[in-house]
């Protein structure tokens, strides 16, 4: 994997989480996946557990909620690749409301792992929410 190829990776994931097609979040992640929302969870193993739980389907404890069209929006860059492992750090932002003001930001921080044809094997998310001022 490339700096690139992550960054990609990347803009497709936000493509995935806004729209919640499942067709596109399928495609980002290995068949094989092991996911975890935090890193002391346990890991959500296998691309279609990963998939029901974005949707919100299926019994997952530590997946989120889905979101409201309109209310969140992240942007995220790669930090650093070795092989087929690459961190990512970027910001995820939410409002109250569809187009309303943001009311809360988070700090992201993705540790992944890739596979051969450039999908997600391993994804591991750390997140802390900004403090307002």
């Amino acid at each position: 994997m490339t700096r690139e190829d992550v960054d990609r990776w990347l803009e497709d994931y936000v493509e995935a989480w806004e729209s919640y097609d499942r067709d596109l979040i399928e495609g980002l992640f290995a068949e094989d996946v092991s996911y975890r929302y935090h890193p002391a969870d346990e890991p959500i193993e296998g691309r279609d557990a990963v998939v029901e739980s974005w949707l919100g389907e299926g019994d997952h404890p530590n997946a989120s909620e889905r979101d409201e069209p309109g209310t969140y929006d992240a942007s995220y860059k790669t930090f650093a690749v070795d092989g087929d492992a690459a961190v990512a750090t970027g910001t995820s932002s939410y409002s109250e409301e569809p187009g309303g003001p943001v009311a809360r930001v988070y700090d992201n921080c993705f540790v992944m792992r890739f596979d051969s044809e450039g999908r997600c094997s391993e994804f591991t998310e750390w997140f802390m929410q900004r403090k307002s001022r």
